[in-house]
């Protein structure tokens, strides 16, 4: 683990890297898939720039929002102190909800196609999200509960993990489980054109979120009824995912009940 690399004299952070490593290759599957449905790339990086800047402000708020109960407002006059607030860390669904939102205001802005680019790349989101699960690893961050059983992992002094005891390799285990999860968007997409990969994507990684977050040790998650903010929010997402499918059945089934009887009466007409 190692929360810098050192290379030419430089500190370069690990975290970042990762997630810089996991865009570039995303990007690069990307481009292939568009270009071949002769699709404009601009319009992806026009995309990406809304969902970066929402992702980041959501990730952040919702970490602020979460560490209130630590924050000393008395030294929030404290430059140095608020630096560290703000460097302090982001929570993945906060800058899932602000990258949407990000996405939805640049479409009324720019008016790109949405629908094409999360049913073509939406597979891609799992992809780079597990490169940044191991940047969290090799930072030590996210780390997962005390675990003295096989693939236990002990994070050195200069980690952000509590040093010297075995932890559950959480970061790791979700690293893996999202490659799953982005093999299995690309199959349905290219494979059977699912209508539902978008609400699949939302919904299998809630339940994965859920329970993982069992496996988490670190402190600044926000614990209310028991269960961590981002249960609350997996809990949320996946009755809205079973709440769309619904709809989305009757809306297909009425519409195909209309065609039917549209047939029927264009028959008659004919006799």
């Amino acid at each position: 683990m190692h929360v810098y690399f050192h290379l030419f004299g430089l500190n370069i952070p690990a975290y970042g890297t990762m997630i810089i490593t996991g865009v570039l290759f995303a990007n690069l599957i990307a481009y292939f898939l568009i270009r071949r449905d002769g699709k404009s790339f601009d319009d992806l990086i026009l995309i990406e720039a809304y969902a970066i800047l929402g992702g980041f402000i959501g990730a952040k708020l919702l970490y602020i929002l979460i560490s209130i109960p630590s924050i000393d407002f008395r030294k929030l006059g404290d430059l140095e102190y608020v630096n560290n607030l703000i460097r302090g860390g982001f929570v993945f669904y906060g800058g899932m909800i602000g990258g949407v939102l990000g996405i939805l205001i640049g479409k009324k802005i720019h008016h790109y196609d949405v629908t094409y680019f999360a049913k073509k790349i939406v597979f891609l989101v799992p992809f780079c999200h597990a490169f940044g699960r191991i940047g969290c690893f090799m930072a030590g961050c996210c780390y997962g509960v005390e675990y003295h059983g096989p693939c236990h992992v002990v994070f050195p002094e200069d980690s952000f993990a509590i040093p010297g005891v075995p932890l559950f390799p959480v970061q790791m285990v979700e690293a893996f489980c999202l490659f799953l999860i982005s093999l299995l968007l690309f199959i349905l997409m290219i494979k059977f054109h699912s209508r539902f990969v978008v609400e699949i994507y939302i919904g299998v990684y809630a339940c994965l979120r859920f329970v993982l977050e069992k496996y988490r040790f670190d402190a600044d998650r926000g614990i209310y009824g028991g269960l961590s903010t981002s249960q609350w929010i997996s809990i949320m997402l996946l009755t809205g995912v079973v709440i769309s499918f619904i709809l989305r059945r009757k809306a297909s089934k009425d519409s195909l009940s209309a065609d039917t009887i549209s047939e029927e009466v264009e028959k008659k007409e004919q006799v």
